[in-house]
């Protein structure tokens, strides 16, 4: 197993480590929150980290609403992150 994979997010590639949840890749690029509150638009993103919040929802691999915190990365997983806004 490598330790490192290439994820492909809002359409560039990320470098993520082997093993990690797809809101850690996330996190490390940078992006603290990818989603915004349908009132207010306030920042939604990595949150509880353990699957309970559903604050951290992207799309991946064309399936919508699923919890970035609880996904792990794989090889040319396809992370859609601006479907998950409310």
């Amino acid at each position: 197993m490598s330790a490192e994979v290439v994820i492909v997010v809002d359409g560039a590639p990320v470098i993520a480590r082997a093993g990690t949840s797809v809101a850690v890749a996330l996190t490390e690029t940078g992006r603290l929150a990818w989603r915004t509150t349908r009132f207010g638009g306030a920042p939604r993103g990595l949150f509880c980290g353990i699957g309970v919040c559903y604050d951290c929802l992207v799309e991946i691999d064309g399936a919508p609403a699923q919890r970035a915190c609880i996904v792990p990365v794989a090889d040319g997983m396809k992370v859609n992150t601006r479907a998950g806004h409310e």
